[in-house]
């Protein structure tokens, strides 16, 4: 089942629940793919665009968390956190720390790249492998410490 389909099946169920934090966060998920979908490509969303999509969603919320946290916003907190949450169900389970720095070896071994000067080298092609599946910061912590080692 597409993210499409499954956002419409997860809106309408929302909407029969009652689920008013649900429905919005749903909508707004949606309100992206309507707008891919009208962006003249004439195809449906791959999997790396959804991830996309939603990795977006996902930083907009953390981005909001902050910033609402700055401002003692705690009821704002919450209901972004609570969002948040939702759009997490649909991201594909992120990956342990451990999973990530054997892939980053990996990429690591491939380049045959140690130097700190190829650190934009290895973040690019790590990011290829991992996007969306673990946060880029993470990411960019483990280059670091595997160069700076």
């Amino acid at each position: 089942m597409s993210l499409k389909e499954k956002i419409n099946e997860d809106l309408k169920a929302a909407m029969k629940n009652q689920d008013a934090v649900r429905t919005e966060t749903i909508r707004s998920i949606r309100a992206e793919i309507i707008k891919f979908d009208k962006s003249g490509l004439q195809r449906e969303m791959n999997e790396e665009e959804e991830i996309q999509l939603l990795s977006r969603q996902v930083k907009m919320r953390k981005e909001s968390i902050e910033m609402f946290e700055k401002g003692n916003r705690a009821d704002l907190v919450d209901k972004e956190q609570k969002q948040l949450d939702i759009i997490n169900e649909y991201m594909p389970k992120p990956l342990t720390r451990e999973e990530a720095e054997a892939i980053i070896n990996n990429v690591i071994n491939e380049l045959g790249t140690v130097t700190e000067k190829d650190f934009g080298k290895i973040m690019s092609a790590s990011m290829k492998s991992l996007k969306g599946k673990i946060d880029g910061k993470i990411i960019q912590e483990i280059v670091k410490s595997k160069l700076g080692s």
